[in-house]
This record gives structure tokens, sequence and C-alpha cells, in this order.
């Protein structure tokens, strides 16, 4: 079982993440720890906080003897599907809860796909070892942003770099755990809110995030300004998302997903609803522009947007994504980006 102690904004200033690669400092407070062994968890958001850990339900253990943290699980959930207003507390608490719950099927499903240690940017299966989006990692500490599992943090580490990851998800964090243990090669890592990055200003050089936390956050702007915040003079910040194209059309893989069924412009979230009303999963868009202008914003300049084009003999189907609709309608968009006291380089 999960042990909880209360931390006092000193505590939680002087608070250190140790594993084999490196440490990271904290530098917000006051918040909730869990003592998990490789990672520390810190909710200092406030719809974090009112729903913490500690008030969820402990269910099956894993094969390690980790308790799944969760109050709702995938099975007997009614999503009630539709397109309305929610505020961001309400987007947090359902996508915790959310990613608790689905935690377990995500990495059994896709794990293979991701690798223990291994940087795949999308579903198109976009490999940073070959992109080289990050550039040269090797002496650098790297922030990932909704790590999951922390495969991509665990790559990052192997070519050198000094990584931290930070997810909504205690569950996934457990997740990473695991692997660490599976490999021997622990990644300290950080359960918090992407908008409340709970570390100090200027102590990273480069941030990423794969697909992770922003397709999920309604308010990107404020994500954008803690990045820039932690981010150290011409700190780059990578990131993958949905493309925004694709909100207007169906989650469908098939040709029947290149109809186009909702404007563009509707920035309405997706939410599902459990049998009370209450938001279960949310997920937010953002137009192009919008992400454009939420990075000019917070100080950040467009080195490169890469749209993942879907590789010949690549037959995996991963939800919406798939070769059938690949060919003709883009799924992801990369965002490489540089604060602005340094120049795009090409």
């Amino acid at each position: 079982m999960l042990a909880h102690q209360s931390l006092d904004r000193e505590d939680a200033r002087a608070a250190v993440l140790r594993s084999a690669g490196g440490t990271a400092h904290l530098s917000k407070g006051p918040g909730t720890a869990v003592d998990g062994g490789s990672y520390v968890a810190v909710t200092h958001d406030p719809a974090v906080a009112d729903d913490h850990v500690g008030e969820a339900t402990l269910t099956r253990p894993d094969p390690l003897g980790v308790d799944l943290i969760g109050g709702h699980t995938l099975h007997g959930v009614s999503e009630h599907p539709s397109y309305r207003p929610v505020s961001a507390v309400e987007t947090v608490r359902a996508n915790r809860r959310d990613w608790d719950s689905a935690a377990d099927e995500y990495q059994a499903t896709h794990g293979d796909f991701l690798h223990d240690a291994g940087f795949i940017w999308s579903p198109e299966g976009l490999d940073e070892a070959s992109a080289g989006l990050l550039g040269d990692v090797h002496g650098r500490h790297v922030l990932e942003v909704g790590c999951g599992a922390a495969q991509c943090a665990r790559w990052l580490q192997a070519n050198g770099a000094q990584v931290t990851g930070l997810d909504l998800s205690v569950r996934q964090l457990q997740h990473s755990r695991r692997i660490d243990q599976l490999t021997g090669h622990g990644v300290p890592v950080v359960g918090a809110t992407a908008t409340s990055l709970p570390f100090a200003d200027r102590c990273f050089d480069h941030a990423c995030s794969a697909f992770g936390a922003l397709p999920f956050i309604a308010d990107i702007g404020t994500v954008m300004h803690e990045v820039a915040r932690v981010l150290r003079p011409a700190g780059s910040w990578v990131f993958s998302v949905v493309h925004p194209m694709r909100w207007g059309f169906p989650d469908d893989p098939s040709e029947q997903g290149l109809t186009m069924i909702r404007s563009y412009f509707d920035r309405t979230p997706y939410v599902e609803s459990d049998d009370d009303g209450r938001p279960s999963y949310v997920e937010h868009h953002h137009t192009m522009g919008d992400w454009i202008g939420a990075l000019a914003a917070a100080g950040f300049e467009l080195c490169d947007l890469v749209e993942p084009e879907w590789p010949a003999g690549h037959d995996r189907v991963w939800g919406g994504w798939g070769p059938e609709r690949g060919r003709f309608l883009p799924g992801t968009a990369i965002f490489r980006t540089r604060l602005r006291q340094g120049r795009c380089q090409h």
C-alpha cells in the first residue's frame, strides 16, 4: 500500500528525486508526496489536491505488488459521449481517473510498440533515434511532460541525458517503476499537472512530450508559460499532439473516417460522462493557430513543424490512426520550438 505524507513549502522546495539517472529539484508546495520507490508524486494543483490519491479506492495489485489507484475501472462505466463545456478542474479530475483506470490496458496494448526504452513520437512510428528532433541530449537536463511509463525518458537517459518525467496518472508512474525494476534503470518521475510544473525556474535544457498531457488540457497557454519558466535560455521545447485537422473527422481509421463531420473551428471539448453526468474523460481541441499563438505568447519561436506521413508497410491500427486513412489525412503534428533567446538550427 502507498504511504502518504504532507509536505510543507520548504520540504517541497528541498525535495530531490533520486535515481541512477540523476536528480531533479522540486520547487513548489504545498502538496502530497506518495512514497513509491522510484517516484515522488506532488499534487499542488487544486484540481488534484481536492481529490488526491489518498481518497481513491485501492483495488487489484499488480505482479510487483503495487496497488492500483483509481476510483473506477474500464468495465461497467457508461461513456455517454457529447460535446459540451467543462471546467479545467473537471478536466483534470476526469482525465486523471481515466488514465489511472486505463493505464494497465494501455501498457499491455502499446507497450511493445513503445518499447521499455524507446522514443516514439506518434502512432505513425516516427522514432527520435532517426528523427533527431531534440538534437544531442548527452549531458543535458531534459523534462518529459506527460511521460506515462517514461519510455521516452528512459531512451533519453540511455543516450546520456539527465531526465525527469512528469505525469498526472499515478498508475502510469507505477508502470514506470515496474519497468525500472524490470530493466534495472531507474528514471525519476513526478506526479503533477502540466499547468503547474513543480520545478525551479531555469532548471532544464530541453523539454519534450510525445502525445503526453497536451491533448487533454484546456489552457495550453499556461502550459507553454510553465515550460518556458523551467527552461534555460535558448532551451528547446518539442512536442507531438493530435493533428488539429483531425478534430473535424470521426475517430475512425478506415475510409469512413475521411468525411468531415464537425467544424475545425469548433473548440467545444469532447466529453464522456458517467451515469451521474460527471465527466469521466475530456479531450480539448486547439487549432493550428491556437498552438502557434500560445507558443509565441510564451516566448517560443517555431523552428519546425513535422507532419509524419504514414510509412509504407506500417499496418498497425491505433484508435483513429491506421494505414487506410493515414495515406490521406495527417494524424500527428510535431512542434519543434526554442525560446527566443536562441536561434532555430536547421
